[in-house]
């Protein structure tokens, strides 16, 4: 920080301080200020002011141009980016051809948990709060918060119900429970016992992820046989990384010795890697004989390449730590052969030939249980079970054994049925017969059916769908949510409602819902329709037996059967409609069974379903 002090002349003021000499001359209005800081004028009158400094600041520019850069240089720079770019795919490539060798040659050294007894777990406990909730839930469905005498009666009705929903369900899921325990400790004994079909099931589950295709295809004692689908040599690639003479690495052709020893120990780490699933996956086997099917390069034709036998001893004592560990498949099995042989000079051959079966009696017993009974028919006149036609046919079934088994989806044995799926099923026993409507005839509902209409659609022949449709006094829907079908299952708020399909020989039913009561105002018909899969083209014709049958779930029953038109692809079976007798609301029931030619399109638009 600077001090000094001021000399005060008119019209001239002199300032003297540590950072130099600073003097102004003029008046105030219009001053020229000299010092170390530069010169300064200003003008007094407008923003009119100039400086400049004799410090060392940025000079002003000459105006001079930069050159361009020559075509040599350019052209030197565009062979620097091609090589940067031949250089990086370059190394792409040897990544990847690296990354495809280790995981080929490392199938081996992965581990398999020993298989143990199955534990089958508890089903979920359900208590009866949820099952309240449930009742309660379907009750009320429909019903409007002001409805307070209709919400106490629902209310009554899902306490009654609510105690039988719960001992029906925690009853079936103690009987799935205690029947899957039965079905896993048979099997268990069945698989250690080395029962031949449940052994090879479960060992061919458990081969259906393997990069090569590997097949179980019987048991003799405590041997297992096994078929492997070795990738083909001509699969590998025809490169793999190298050095240049100044040590840069570079991409080089792949010779046939390295070729076949890459193929080799790729074969033999699948061949230790199924060995060591097989034995896991079934404790009760101590020995595997296995044969290596591929395509032979010279010839393009399918051969065994490989086969002997191995004990569960030899491979699990292992040690599997490396690559090179897969070779070890020569020297620890029992009257192993192999297509790749040694010279006298310790060189691996570089031609492939196939096993020839005639003289290995194990390998052509393996292969006589293996065969289809099929097989032989389109092979040559000698049937010989090493024909081109079998070992085709053999090919194609294990390619075909794939990972679909490991992702197929189950059922759940402990599905929790919906409270409307209980009910509807939940029907008393010796109710009285239902009672027969003719086409046209209507009958007035009882109103324990008002609560509750439980229809089932039952047919044979044929397939075909249930559809509701939610109408007004016009007889059309008043938007989409009122097309009650199986992409949209539920309409006025769970007032209406399809319950899916069941198979109950001879017979499939599907089943639906209707609550009147709680349907809203608007809704003065519901008319029950039936139309044919779309897909199949065919018309109601094509079904040999079709009836509809409701009940109340209280003793009242109906049924009608529509006539089987040829003519037509879709009907309304039946409807349900709101009518007054006596100055007294009621819901009927009427039988229609009236078609469309053009099924559930036209079915849909006369009902006011946009279908465009």
């Amino acid at each position: 920080m600077g001090f000094g002090f001021r000399v005060g002349v008119p019209g001239m003021s002199v300032r003297v301080s540590t950072r130099g000499v600073r003097a102004s001359v003029g008046p105030r209005v219009a001053r020229v200020s000299t010092g170390s800081g530069g010169t300064r004028i200003s003008s007094g009158v407008g923003p009119f002011q100039a400086s400049s400094s004799s410090r060392g600041g940025r000079r002003p520019q000459t105006g001079r141009r930069t050159a361009a850069p020559s075509a040599a240089q350019l052209e030197r720079a565009r062979r620097q980016a091609e090589r940067a770019q031949q250089e990086s795919q370059r190394d792409a490539a040897i990544a990847e051809l690296r990354e495809l060798r280790r995981q080929m040659t490392s199938v081996h050294l992965e581990s398999f948990p020993t298989l143990t007894p199955p534990v089958v777990p508890e089903p979920q406990q359900l208590h009866l709060a949820w099952a309240l909730a449930e009742a309660q839930g379907h009750h009320l469905a429909g019903l409007g918060v002001f409805a307070r005498s209709a919400r106490n009666a629902a209310k009554r009705r899902a306490e009654e119900d609510a105690l039988g929903y719960l001992a029906a369900e925690q009853a079936r899921l103690r009987e799935a429970h205690t029947g899957l325990v039965a079905e896993a400790d048979q099997w268990w004994r069945s698989l250690i016992a080395n029962d031949e079909e449940t052994v090879c099931g479960a060992v061919n589950h458990a081969f259906a992820d393997n990069p090569a295709s590997g097949c179980a295809v019987g048991v003799d004692g405590s041997v297992l046989s096994v078929v492997m689908r070795q990738p083909d040599i001509d699969a590998l690639p025809d490169q793999t990384p190298g050095v240049t003479p100044t040590g840069r690495p570079t991409l080089k052709k792949l010779t046939k010795r390295d070729r076949t020893l890459w193929w080799l120990t790729a074969m033999g780490s699948n061949i230790v890697a199924t060995l060591k699933e097989a034995f896991a996956t079934a404790p009760g086997i101590t020995a595997i004989d296995l044969a290596v099917l591929t395509r032979l390069p010279n010839t393009q034709r399918l051969g065994f390449v490989a086969y002997g036998r191995w004990t569960r001893r030899v491979i699990e004592a292992g040690p599997w730590q490396q690559s090179e560990d897969a070779l070890r498949f020569l020297d620890i099995g029992q009257g192993v052969v192999c297509a790749v042989t040694t010279t006298l000079a310790g060189n691996l051959s570089s031609t492939l030939k196939p096993l020839d079966v005639s003289r290995l009696s194990g390998l052509r017993s393996l292969l006589e249980s293996a065969q289809d009974d099929s097989a032989g028919d389109a092979g040559d006149a000698d049937d010989s079970v090493t024909g081109d036609a079998t070992l085709a046919g053999l090919d194609g079934d294990l390619r075909a054994n794939v990972p679909d088994a490991h992702s197929a989806t189950l059922p759940d044995p402990y599905r929790i049925r919906p409270f409307a799926e209980w009910k509807q099923q939940a029907a008393p026993q010796g109710r009285t017969p239902a009672t027969a409507l003719a086409q046209g005839q209507s009958v007035v509902l009882p109103e324990e059916a008002w609560q509750e209409l439980r229809i089932a659609f039952e047919f044979a022949g044929a397939d075909a769908d249930l559809t509701l449709f939610l109408t007004g006094a016009d007889g059309r829907v008043a938007g989409d949510e009122d097309f009650v079908f199986y992409n949209q299952p539920d309409g006025a708020s769970g007032a209406a409602r399809l319950l899916g399909k069941e198979t109950e020989e001879p017979y499939t039913v599907e089943r639906a819902s209707l609550r009147p009561a709680a349907l809203p105002p608007h809704i003065h018909r519901v008319t029950i329709a039936l139309n044919m899969d779309v897909d199949t083209g065919l018309t109601c014709g094509a079904l040999t037996h079709a009836a509809l049958n409701l009940d109340s779930g209280t003793g009242h029953a109906w049924s009608f059967r529509p006539p089987a038109d040829p003519g037509v692809r879709a009907m309304a079976v039946a409807e349900v409609y709101r009518y007054t007798t006596a100055d007294r609301p009621v819901w009927k029931l009427r039988a229609l069974g009236q078609g469309w030619a053009d099924g559930l399109e036209g079915l849909a638009r006369a009902h006011g379903v946009d279908v465009s």
